[in-house]
């Protein structure tokens, strides 16, 4: 499967024309192999009394900084903050029409200078998979440098930088570390607060958990690396209540998915915790909690795509995502969304 660039979401829905808002996307739903059409404003009469919406919590971050090593421009992508204060990031080259790619070359001991922090210096690669992110350690205060000088991360899809806000969900609180997700929940996007009143209005539940993204690979899809997570008892109680009351878990978002199934136990059930996870969820390992995903349209080779069919099956999956590009539906962080429903759900 390819996706057309043209079918690649440039800008936020409420920029598309007057009177739009964020939750004028369009809305794909399976049921199983069964595929139906809607409006994302539609999903209040598409759940029922009794579901519950699992939601991230996490606060987006201004994690792309310039910066230089020796007299060569570089953009710093800060992805996760390590227990020891240092920092995973990427090194990224500028290419002139405002995005950036992938550095090569570099290596152990490479400084860079960066606004209102200092010094980073590259220390060691995050993980034997490759050298794309490494852990570097600051002179100064990355999060005061974050706050100032640094913009949201930006890909060559997009047609331009938008400022901090229109990345942050409606869901985001900030973190009282200042932690964050280098990248958007981007799944939660499109509710505004007027669609959670209707929703909760109708007898939908919420619960929030936390998962801070790091960067993604857009040239290599590798897997995730290990994330920092939390669910709360709360919320654990609330999954395990919805299960017992005969309503349906649905993860708003991969990441949700990520976090609750980090927090089951051997048999399903879902409890307090907290800490890193270095969970994949594949279709071999498959899913203990969630009944239902809503997530946005992933590129073919990403790795979330194996976390879909984990939830609905490789023919589920494909069926769906023809009918997207039949539909001409809009990908990325911007683009439209994709409801998973079990298949008994057809009525």
């Amino acid at each position: 499967m390819r996706v057309p660039e043209e079918l690649s979401a440039r800008v936020p829905a409420e920029q598309r024309g007057p009177g739009l808002d964020r939750d004028s996307v369009r809305l794909l739903v399976s049921r199983g192999t069964e595929v139906t059409h809607h409006a994302f404003a539609e999903l209040p009469r598409l759940l029922r009394a009794g579901d519950l919406l699992v939601v991230n919590t996490s606060p987006t971050l201004a994690a792309a900084v310039d910066g230089r090593i020796g007299h060569a421009r570089v953009v710093v992508h800060f992805s996760t903050r390590g227990d020891d204060g240092r920092w995973a990031v990427e090194l990224r080259d500028p290419d002139g029409a405002g995005t950036t790619r992938a550095r090569t070359g570099t290596r152990a001991g490479t400084e860079v200078v960066l606004p209102g922090a200092g010094a980073l210096v590259l220390e060691e690669p995050l993980s034997a998979r490759g050298e794309r992110l490494w852990w570097a350690r600051a002179a100064g205060d990355v999060r005061q440098a974050l706050r100032v000088h640094g913009r949201p991360i930006r890909y060559s899809y997009t047609e331009r930088d938008q400022p901090l806000p229109v990345y942050q969900t409606v869901f985001a609180l900030p973190s009282a570390d200042g932690a964050g997700s280098a990248e958007m929940p981007s799944a939660a996007r499109p509710f505004t607060a007027r669609l959670v009143t209707e929703l909760v209005s109708r007898g939908v539940q919420f619960a929030p958990v936390t998962l801070h993204t790091g960067v993604a690979s857009m040239e290599a899809h590798e897997p995730p690396y290990p994330e920092r997570f939390a669910v709360p008892e709360a919320s654990a109680r609330a999954v395990e209540a919805a299960r017992a009351g005969g309503g349906r878990v649905i993860a708003v978002g991969t990441t949700a998915v990520r976090a609750l199934e980090s927090a089951a136990g051997p048999d399903g059930a879902v409890g307090a915790a907290r800490g890193w996870t270095d969970l994949v969820v594949t279709p071999g390992r498959g899913v203990q909690v969630v009944d239902g995903l809503l997530t946005g349209l992933h590129e073919p080779e990403a790795s979330h795509l194996l976390m879909l069919e984990a939830v609905a099956g490789r023919a589920a999956v494909e069926r769906a995502y023809a009918e997207a590009l039949r539909g001409r539906y809009l990908w990325h962080e911007f683009g439209d969304v994709h409801l998973i429903l079990p298949a008994e759900a057809a009525h």
